[in-house]
């Protein structure tokens, strides 16, 4: 049966583990809405979702009445 040479203990696990920490995700501010989103992503502003200042999916227009 296979076994470990060496075992770790708990406090080595944890000591090399510290460095593991959590990275603040980088911000942008869009030229054309204003909006703050990460880097590199698409954001949703008032119902359009825009990608590099452009709009890439139009918001759907709710407000039009069917006669």
């Amino acid at each position: 049966m296979a076994h470990p040479k060496s075992r770790v203990s708990k406090s080595k696990k944890n000591k090399r583990r510290t460095h593991h920490g959590v990275v603040i995700p980088q911000l942008a501010v869009c030229k054309t809405t204003g909006e703050g989103h990460m880097m590199h992503r698409a954001y949703w502003h008032e119902g359009s979702m825009y990608y590099k200042g452009k709009v890439v999916i139009q918001a759907l227009e709710e407000d039009i009445e069917v006669e």
